[in-house]
């Protein structure tokens, strides 16, 4: 596809979502194209929709496989009714979390198995990757502490247990050794704007200048 498609991907905390409202304004100065900011899961209408299902921490009954199969569906409608057509009209999007969050955190996390997790991913995707995926590197007890922080209370899985939070990261850390042409480490413990800026000299190798 024309576009460009950026994955930001880490732990509870990391400060994705801050990072990329910083970044918008960077890019659209040097770039013409539309930056199209979106998240997973959601994005979309019925995809916000699931995503509310996922993470109501009231679904406790709720299955592993059950989890990672809503997550596929609704990763799967907002590909086909955002993503798509904003790579297809040449535009940069933005995407806090895609793909490998469900390798992590149902892979890895649930423990279902990292390769099964994919190979139900790839099926929804249908090959539609990330051109960059910047993964947000931060120790599990810090993102969990900041989250605590902003008072919001835990969803249904920030609201899990340490370990699995660790085993999320540790799926997350082997993913990035696996893909070093796709998914760039980025240094989460500095200040928001240290990480911003980090973000961005990565991504400004992929604009058009």
């Amino acid at each position: 596809m024309a576009g460009l498609f950026i994955s930001f991907e880490g732990p509870d905390g990391a400060g994705k979502t801050t990072a990329i409202k910083s970044i918008v304004s960077k890019i659209e100065a040097i770039d013409s194209r539309k930056v199209v900011v979106t998240r997973e899961p959601g994005g979309s209408k019925i995809a916000e929709e699931i995503r509310q299902i996922i993470l109501d921490p009231q679904h406790t009954e709720m299955d592993d496989w059950t989890e990672a199969l809503l997550y596929a569906a609704s990763r799967r409608q907002h590909l086909t009714e955002v993503i798509k057509p904003a790579l297809a009209a040449d535009q940069i999007v933005l995407c806090d979390r895609y793909v490998d969050s469900s390798v992590a955190y149902q892979g890895g996390g649930r423990q279902l198995g990292t390769q099964a997790v994919a190979q139900l991913n790839d099926f929804a995707i249908q090959g539609v990757y990330p051109d960059l995926t910047l993964y947000f590197d931060l120790p599990v007890a810090v993102g969990l502490q900041r989250v605590r922080k902003i008072g919001a209370g835990f969803d249904r899985l920030e609201g899990e247990k340490l370990a699995f939070h660790e085993r999320v990261h540790a799926a997350y850390l082997q993913l990035v050794a696996a893909n070093p042409q796709r998914i760039k480490s980025v240094n989460a413990a500095q200040k928001p704007d240290q990480v911003a800026a980090q973000c961005f000299s990565i991504i400004q190798q992929y604009l058009v200048k």
